[in-house]
């Protein structure tokens, strides 16, 4: 279904570092934007880009917008989908970088996405997103919100971690592995597919635990409500493991703590490409069944 149309009187601009075709894509699109009376509100890698005197950082980008443009792969879009954080403002991502399964739009899309925005023709796709907090002690020390998954790794000189998981009042399993992934629908395709996790559809209401490489042969991925809160105890000894969000940020943990994990009340709106869904997306992007 199409959105409803609103008006876009300022569209943010997220670029992704050190992509030579940023220089020829940022003056023309500002261009197009100013054409029609749009303002644009850019990062340092954008305004580099275009060689434009005024930007603010990343996460100030979607303030005052009612888009915002990411030009880049889907680590940029995992960036921006936090900097929004939970902000009503679609998402377009067009994909400069490699595989790009969620910035699915291609540069040649761009323009004609646009203008279906500016019209409210576009299709939006919702994505929840995952809170998580590191208790210390019964104490809050820090919390993020994550788009594809948290991740409990091994610290680089560590040679296995041992996590108690705990959903809901049950107690799950220890784990001892090389991590534990806790993955969104969205992130069931990134990191916990490659450590065998399942495909878990857009809007489908789970979260999903995945062991990275696990000790015993009886530890496989599991699937639970996404009315569920997952609490994962570290046993490991203190700096042996890292929380890693969206594999961009993190926070190292001490024996003891607790990472605490739920679907967020927030959600971002992802413009989809034209006549492509989901399974489309698995087949050209993974090459999904192909021999």
């Amino acid at each position: 279904m199409p959105e409803e149309r609103i008006e876009i009187r300022s569209v943010g601009i997220i670029s992704k570092p050190n992509v030579t075709r940023g220089q020829s894509i940022v003056p023309g699109l500002v261009d197009w934007l100013a054409e029609r009376g749009i303002s644009a509100r850019v990062d340092e890698e954008t305004a580099r880009y275009g060689n434009l005197k005024e930007w603010v950082p990343r996460e100030r980008v979607p303030v005052d917008t009612q888009l915002v443009v990411v030009l880049g792969g889907d680590g940029t879009l995992l960036s921006a989908a936090r900097a929004i954080g939970g902000q009503d403002i679609p998402l377009l991502a067009v994909n400069l970088g490699g595989l790009g399964f969620l910035t699915s739009i291609t540069l040649d899309e761009l323009y004609p996405e646009l203008e279906k925005c500016l019209s409210g023709e576009f299709r939006v796709g919702k994505r929840r997103m995952l809170r998580c907090e590191i208790q210390r002690g019964g104490h809050r020390v820090c919390s993020y919100e994550a788009l594809n998954d948290a991740v409990i790794t091994k610290a680089s000189l560590a040679r296995i971690i041992d996590v108690a998981v705990h959903v809901d009042s049950h107690f799950v399993s220890n784990y001892k592995a090389d991590g534990l992934i806790v993955s969104t629908p969205t992130g069931s395709t990134a990191y916990s597919l490659s450590a065998g996790g399942p495909i878990i559809f857009p809007n489908v209401d789970a979260l999903s635990i995945t062991p990275i490489c696990p000790h015993m042969l009886t530890h496989r991925p599991v699937i639970v409500p996404g009315a569920s809160v997952i609490r994962l105890v570290n046993r490991a000894s203190d700096h042996d493991a890292y929380l890693t969000i969206d594999g961009q940020v993190g926070e190292t943990l001490l024996e003891g703590d607790e990472v605490h994990c739920a679907l967020s009340d927030n959600e971002i709106r992802l413009v989809r490409p034209p006549r492509m869904l989901f399974f489309d997306v698995l087949r050209e992007k993974l090459k999904w069944g192909e021999r």
